[in-house]
């Protein structure tokens, strides 16, 4: 958030970070290229994708936690000239679905111990918590800050006060009861980059807006002749399920 703090400089960041996206929207779990393309079909994509995103009740989040997520969302990759954010393309969706995945109770992550959370940065992440473990106590944490300050839960206050929320936990220097308010920022903000350019079999990228927004041409068999060229992929974006422009 430190570097997104109007919706220009958010895109500006999330472009310069797409390296990760043809991984993600593969696996979900050539950069000037993409990124260069994007002005290009900023109103192209504005103008096709969705308005909104499709109805969906949230299966692990409760209601408030929901709102919560939607609000975050929206401020980390917001609507603007460029085309749909995060919350217009499902992203919310995305990762309550996550939540119901072995992913989210960390069934592959060795969990025993010892933890020595001072030594994240030599030996990886280093606590007892699971991505559900993470999401449970981070928001209640960060509602209860967020009434602290304001009265009112984060999904309640205006955008300016739910930016400065945000990088006060992206920076480490609000504090949460329950866990480092980094810890909590860093896996908000994966998961919504991974929603946003994840396959929409997954639930986020609803409209393949991210992919529009980058011209990644999705799940196509095979583009890599296009890839040293330099120019703009000429066929839209086309998902697992055969989703396309």
């Amino acid at each position: 958030m430190s570097e997104q703090k109007t919706g220009s400089t958010r895109r500006d960041f999330l472009l310069k970070t797409i390296t990760l996206a043809p991984a993600m929207a593969i696996g979900s779990a050539g950069l000037g290229g993409l990124a260069a393309a994007a002005p290009a079909v900023a109103k192209e994509a504005a103008a096709t994708g969705p308005e909104t995103a499709r109805e969906y009740q949230p299966t692990w989040f409760t209601p408030e936690e929901f709102a919560f997520i939607q609000a975050a969302v929206a401020r980390l990759i917001p609507f603007d000239e460029r085309g749909p954010g995060a919350l217009e393309a499902g992203v919310p969706e995305y990762i309550d679905r996550q939540m119901n995945t072995p992913y989210a109770t960390g069934a592959n992550w060795y969990m025993q111990g010892p933890f020595h959370p001072d030594a994240d940065k030599a030996l990886g992440y280093q606590l007892p918590l699971t991505p559900r473990d993470i999401y449970r106590l981070g928001l209640a944490d960060a509602d209860a800050l967020a009434k602290q300050q304001h009265g009112k839960v984060f999904a309640q206050l205006n955008g300016e006060q739910q930016d400065v929320l945000l990088q006060g936990l992206e920076a480490g220097s609000t504090e949460l009861h329950q866990l480092p308010a980094k810890t909590f920022f860093s896996l908000l903000l994966q998961n919504t980059r991974e929603g946003f350019f994840s396959d929409p079999i997954h639930g986020g990228n609803q409209g393949l807006v991210g992919w529009k927004l980058i011209n990644f041409p999705g799940a196509r068999a095979d583009f890599m002749d296009w890839v040293e060229r330099g120019e703009r992929y000429t066929l839209p974006p086309v998902s697992i399920r055969g989703e396309r422009d």
